[in-house]
């Protein structure tokens, strides 16, 4: 594998000099935007490189425990941002979700696919692994939690209305879950229709990239694409339901948020 240096992270740097240029040339107004994302992206990453670094050479299941969990509460920040922080609980309610996803499909994973003990704890499996696990997670549930959120906020008649026809919180709102579930789906669905066709994902390029077999490759590409198809639609449906629970009191009547 062609190792880069310090150096040639230098040049590459010239890319998005470059975009910078093009941007203040068009008067895209896009350069603070760019100039930050940049420092972001090589300060984000050259720390996060080197403490996976110290956490693949140590090789301890609590290390790696702990990388998973400072992932897996960043993940669930961002959702609960996106869906509304003034709803009670669901920070929780997200961070509960997207654990029992993971757990879930990794715990299948790692008994059937992999067949490995070793598996559960080694930072080459876990993190590469979670870690693009816990990123389709979070989209999902940002994206299926906003969406019944804003509904069930903009539906507040209907609903009310189902309720005093005698439906009950789980009937008023079914449609409005479905529709969320499935809007938290898409950008999987997507992924999975174009897959090696259009795109080739992170993790077959840089499996290649190192010199691995494109068939060996393109088998964990598959494994890893059936795992956020069932991790992004468990997450949608957990967290869904918990906002329904948070959206209706003891008495099934809609709380105000």
């Amino acid at each position: 594998m062609i190792e880069l240096d310090f150096i040639d992270l230098g040049l590459a740097l010239g890319m998005m000099v470059i975009a910078v240029g093009v941007s203040w040339w068009q008067g895209l107004g896009l350069e603070g935007q760019l100039a930050m994302a940049t420092v972001r992206t090589v300060v984000q990453l050259l720390v996060v490189g080197s403490l996976l670094e110290v956490v693949f050479q140590w090789r301890h299941p609590a290390a790696v425990l702990a990388v998973v969990m400072v992932m897996l509460t960043i993940a669930a920040v961002v959702a609960r941002n996106r869906i509304g922080k003034e709803i009670p609980g669901v920070l929780l309610m997200v961070w509960g979700s997207i654990l029992t996803a993971l757990s879930l499909t990794m715990a299948y994973v790692n008994l059937l696919v992999l067949r490995s003990p070793e598996a559960l704890y080694s930072p080459q499996y876990m993190i590469p692994l979670t870690g693009i696990v816990l990123g389709n997670g979070m989209n999902a549930a940002a994206i299926a939690g906003e969406r019944l959120a804003t509904t069930i906020k903009n539906s507040k008649q209907e609903i009310e209305t189902h309720l005093c026809l005698g439906a009950t919180p789980e009937q008023a709102v079914k449609q409005y879950r479905r529709d969320a579930i499935k809007a938290g789906m898409i950008p999987t669905l997507n992924a999975m229709m174009v897959v090696g066709i259009v795109t080739l994902p992170g993790i077959i390029t840089g499996q290649m990239l190192t010199g691995v077999n494109p068939l060996n490759a393109a088998a964990y590409q598959i494994l890893i694409m059936f795992m956020l198809a069932l991790t992004t639609l468990i997450t949608g449906l957990l967290v869904t339901w918990g906002l329904c629970q948070q959206f209706f009191n003891r008495y099934a009547q809609l709380r105000e948020f």
